[in-house]
């Protein structure tokens, strides 16, 4: 398990936003609403070559052309332009990246295998692809395209599916408080695993709550969720125990998910 640069990612001094767009319907309009509605005090800078200004805040045409180096980047550009991204991200010295965008593929070969490597390269730690985005309220931070921003609280939502972490966001917002929301999506890099080591260490959360479709690596779960029980509550709900639900979690894995005995 590694929290390397974990907190970056979760206490952020600046981010951008690549493929961010006036149009109201695309998601990386969603996430540059959220940005600036949920009050975030530290940079906000933008990438897209058609626009120098989106809703009042300034956009250059490609990473190299920022006055700083940002601690998060979100990505919700097409999937043949995310490697690149991630290569450029990872060379300037961000911290970590939210890949919004879904159908970067499976295995060897993808587009996924490609960004992952070019991730590794530098360190770079990369949620998703085919993700919500993460909420940290307590940062003033909500890099998702969420349809409104949680309020704080010590509560540490996991979940593989971005639906689902919508759906109970919306339903819990009025009594429950979030010390993060995080949608893994296909997990390429940040995992269950990461996650309940850094929000074990987390004073700001009493107890962390997963969504889980599919693990990918049994031991790393299992002795990350031992140690986190240790010190807070950890609650997992497990979909994909009969055909149906099996079936449904193939967006996230590429596969079924597998035996509910293993779980």
């Amino acid at each position: 398990m590694s929290t390397y640069r974990l907190d970056r990612l979760f206490s952020p001094r600046s981010v951008v936003v690549v493929g961010a767009s006036p149009r109201p319907t695309s998601a990386g309009h969603a996430v540059l609403r959220n940005l600036t509605a949920a009050g975030f005090k530290g940079a906000i800078e933008l990438v897209n070559p058609r626009y120098s200004e989106i809703a009042g805040v300034r956009a250059v045409r490609s990473l190299q052309e920022l006055s700083i180096a940002p601690d998060v980047v979100v990505i919700a550009t097409p999937p043949p332009s995310i490697p690149s991204l991630i290569a450029g991200a990872g060379e300037m010295g961000c911290a970590a990246a939210i890949i919004i965008t879904a159908g970067l593929g499976h295995g060897s070969g993808s587009l996924a295998e490609a960004s992952e490597q070019a991730a590794r390269a530098s360190g770079l730690r990369l949620i998703g692809p085919n993700c919500l985005g993460v909420v940290p309220p307590r940062s003033g931070l909500n890099a998702s395209f969420t349809a409104s921003t949680p309020r704080a609280g010590d509560l540490a939502l996991i979940s593989q599916s971005g639906a689902i972490a919508a759906a109970l966001v919306e339903w819990a917002s009025r009594q429950v408080g979030f010390s993060a929301v995080v949608s893994l999506g296909d997990q390429i890099d940040v995992d269950f695993g990461d996650l309940l080591d850094f929000f074990a260490l987390d004073p700001g959360t009493r107890a962390i709550l997963l969504y889980i479709e599919s693990i990918r690596e049994a031991r790393k779960f299992m002795s990350a969720a031992r140690a986190a029980a240790r010190a807070k509550p950890v609650v997992v709900v497990k979909s994909g125990r009969h055909a149906q639900g099996a079936k449904a979690a193939q967006t996230h894995t590429g596969a079924l998910a597998g035996s509910d005995a293993v779980y």
